[in-house]
């Protein structure tokens, strides 16, 4: 039996496959080279662009011929799209012949769904448990190893669908974490290890004690191994003067930082519930700068939000030009259903969005061109 598995998404999602690949190990598939030779195909998706969605819808499609060709083959669509209501019960009506449609609360169950398709039992929904700390993962990131430190986020940005399809934040036991960091180190092939959360800087405010996110990172630098350390994603407003410090004094933690602002106006900001300033995002910039003089910072983007004037992406455009990122990542924002700002009027038209979109990627690349 073999499995072939397609992400989409962002590397929390790249994670989750690794996931998902040791569940099918588990139960004797073995990794097929092209999706045409396997026997349970998975598909895990990701809810933050449309884009992303429309590319899942057709290569779901696709399967139609060969599911009618092999029809004991087994096809899953999981992932955040898939948590989302609306968009499970479209796929479950659209391609009748997916066999197992399931969101990200029930990725630890995979093998339990995979088994009722077998017996031909009816598949039911398991409710959101406590994090899983005894799965394993097939690691495919060369020398770098994904490690989870915390699940969901509580921040509620209003373009943003992740807390609805990953819930609220949870973290995970800090021994729990260098346990598994342990382990990774043990096997001797791992020379980087990248923390990941929603917003990695809120870690351990749910736990009991409360544990700080540069407390675990000092803690993770402690552990005897050649090993550089890093982490994604940062929001600006949790990003304190201690997280800056340790990075800034630890020498195995990587001298950059990923600090999306996603808008350079304040009026906007605020209609995006970022709950940070301009001036605020800038004070951190030149904390960072003064602490961690060789520190790379890259950033997020996001042009088109509702109501965004001409002379408001503006302000993002000086934003850009003042920092003088490393690297940016711009979007043209994209509706997504459930949220509050896809209610919002004054939606931008697509040709201004990609105007603005082209405007800011010009200007960044003009940027690297003159730091070369």
């Amino acid at each position: 039996m073999k499995y072939y598995i397609v992400t989409y998404g962002c590397q929390m999602n790249v994670h989750e496959s690794e996931k998902l690949a040791s569940i099918c190990e588990k139960m004797g598939y073995e990794l097929a080279e092209k999706r045409e030779d396997a026997d349970l195909i998975v598909f895990n998706t990701c809810a933050i662009r449309e884009g992303a969605e429309d590319r899942v819808f057709g290569n779901v499609g696709a399967l139609k011929k060969l599911k009618k060709q092999r029809p004991d083959m087994i096809i899953a669509v999981c992932g955040c799209s898939t948590q989302k209501e609306s968009t499970a019960n479209y796929i479950m009506k659209t391609f009748p012949f997916v066999d197992i449609v399931i969101g990200t609360f029930n990725l630890p169950n995979f093998e339990h769904y995979v088994n009722a398709v077998k017996t031909g039992r009816q598949l039911e929904l398991l409710s959101e448990g406590e994090i899983d700390e005894v799965q394993t993962y097939k690691r495919t990131s060369g020398e770098n190893a994904w490690v989870n430190i915390m699940y969901g986020c509580n921040n509620f940005c209003t373009y943003c669908i992740v807390p609805y399809v990953r819930g609220r934040e949870k973290s995970r036991n800090e021994e729990n974490i260098l346990n598994e960091i342990r382990e990774v180190l043990a096997e001797g092939k791992y020379k980087k290890i990248t923390l990941l959360g929603q917003n990695v800087n809120s870690y351990g405010k749910d736990l009991t004690p409360q544990v700080s996110f540069a407390k675990l990172m000092k803690d993770i630098c402690a552990l005897e191994g050649d090993f550089k350390l890093t982490f994604m994603t940062s929001h600006p407003k949790d990003l304190t003067d201690d997280v800056i410090e340790v990075i800034a004094k630890e020498e195995k933690i990587l001298k950059e930082i990923h600090l999306p602002a996603q808008s350079g106006n304040n009026r906007i900001l605020t209609l995006m519930n970022r709950r940070y300033t301009r001036e605020k995002y800038l004070e951190i910039i030149d904390k960072i700068h003064t602490q961690i003089p060789d520190c790379k910072i890259t950033s997020d983007f996001i042009v088109g939000f509702p109501t965004e004037t001409e002379e408001e992406f503006m302000d993002t455009m000086k934003l850009v030009e003042e920092v003088k990122y490393d690297g940016i990542f711009a979007f043209m924002y994209s509706p997504r259903e459930g949220t509050v700002a896809s209610k919002m009027e004054g939606q931008i038209p697509q040709k201004i969005k990609q105007e603005r979109v082209n405007k800011l990627l010009a200007l960044e690349k003009k940027i690297q061109k003159e730091k070369k």
